[in-house]
């Protein structure tokens, strides 16, 4: 044995050693196994022993959870007078659960009790129709978004990048305005804004011609890689008649300035309504169309649909507000010791005499009544008690930009004049 010993290695030696220790120590050490079975303190079969839990953890993993769960995604769009209540019975969803929605946080309840007709919500629900997330897009880069966390809901806005880029378009004018407009690309709303913008200064319903030109630059928002929308209108020149106005925007407080800074809102509108309609010319020596005399016709006749809403062409105090059977319902506003102006044959009156009105209030709508042949309004503007042509008489001057304010503004309408000019040099494209 001792031969066979003294041939081994001194590696093997020492692990003999070794384990030789280990079986030794076990023998000594180890608790006898009989008074682990006996001690009063040991875990005994059938009796409970609770464990401690970390609920927050746990709560977390089951929203994780959750998260994971495969969604059918359901897209409902809001009708004509239907509440979130009726579409939360469309979609097969409780009022318990609308209810738990609404009282989770006061931005849940508000865009689900403001729905409008048109808005899209999605739903996703699991394979037993629970509600675990709704989706309502206020925006091209704005989602809303609601998670279910445990019994309750949270809440947030998923917001993409959105870039603005600038954009240029142009018309020559052959046959009417919103025509020219729209072949040359331009939005609805882009349209009446052109109108808004240059109105103080353009009869859009009398005024243009043939061969008139107008050019915008305008913003558009980049989601994606994608135009999503038009913005504002950064810039823009109309020519009418020969003359030509300039209007750029300023940021610091959204209105328009011409290139020298004056205000392009003025205190009188030239046409007191919709500018999509017909009308006559302004002429002194005009034959009455039912007494079939010569009388001056000292005013401007606008053919529209009746009901069509007239707007008081500025601020003032309606100086009279009656009828009689020849000017019908008719509506004097006295603006100043200087002007008046006066609206005749009005289906309805919305003011009375001595009410203050704002510009642009609707005063009334277009009618028939009084002496006429057929629906129209009659408008006439006075300065000094003296008839004068509201398309072109001269308008008191506008309001100018002052200080700093006025040299921020002159030096990005500068720029943005230079782009307007870049465009204009490089994409001019003739309207057909």
């Amino acid at each position: 044995m001792m031969t066979i010993i003294s041939r081994l290695t001194w590696l093997h030696k020492l692990s003999i050693v070794m384990c030789s220790a280990l079986i030794v120590g076990a023998a000594f050490f180890l608790p006898d196994p009989d008074k682990l079975i006996n001690q009063q303190e040991g875990l005994k079969i059938g009796q409970p022993y609770p464990l401690p839990l970390n609920h927050e953890r746990l709560s977390e993993q089951e929203d994780r959870l959750s998260q994971h769960t495969p969604l059918i995604w359901e897209k409902h769009t809001v009708k004509s007078g239907e509440s979130s209540a009726v579409l939360f019975q469309r979609v097969g969803l409780s009022s318990r659960v609308l209810y738990a929605l609404t009282s989770s946080n006061a931005d849940i309840h508000h865009h689900l009790t403001h729905l409008r007709p048109g808005d899209e919500l999605y739903f996703g629900l699991n394979d037993q129709h629970e509600l675990l997330q709704l989706r309502r897009r206020i925006n091209s880069y704005e989602t809303f978004v609601v998670k279910k966390s445990g019994d309750h809901y949270t809440s947030t806005v998923d917001t993409k990048d959105v870039y603005f880029q600038y954009n240029y378009a142009n018309a020559t004018i052959h046959s009417n305005f919103w025509k020219a407009a729209s072949n040359a690309g331009i939005t609805p709303n882009q349209i009446m804004q052109i109108a808004s913008i240059f109105g103080w200064d353009v009869d859009f319903a009398l005024d243009i011609r043939a061969g008139d030109h107008f050019e915008l630059l305008y913003q558009e928002k980049v989601v994606e890689g994608q135009v999503t929308e038009r913005g504002d209108i950064i810039a823009a020149r109309f020519t009418n008649r020969g003359k030509t106005f300039t209007a750029i925007r300023d940021d610091a407080t959204g209105n328009y300035y011409d290139e020298n800074g004056r205000a392009m809102k003025k205190a009188f509108l030239r046409s007191p309504l919709d500018f999509r309609r017909v009308s006559s010319n302004f002429n002194p020596r005009r034959l009455h169309p039912v007494t079939g005399r010569v009388r001056p016709h000292r005013g401007t006749d606008y053919v529209a649909p009746v009901g069509t809403p007239i707007w008081a062409a500025g601020d003032g105090v309606v100086k009279k507000a009656g009828y009689n059977q020849y000017n019908g319902n008719y509506v004097f506003i006295r603006h100043s010791n200087t002007y008046t102006t006066k609206y005749l044959h009005l289906k309805r009156r919305f003011v009375k005499t001595g009410q203050r009105i704002k510009q642009g209030q609707t005063i009334g709508t277009l009618g028939s009544t009084g002496r006429v042949t057929g629906a129209h309004l009659h408008y006439e503007f006075l300065v000094h008690g003296v008839h004068k042509n509201p398309r072109t008489v001269d308008l008191p001057l506008s309001r100018s930009l002052k200080g700093q304010a006025k040299q921020q503004f002159l030096s990005v309408a500068k720029e943005r004049l230079h782009q307007l000019e870049r465009y204009s040099h490089f994409l001019f494209v003739p309207s057909q």
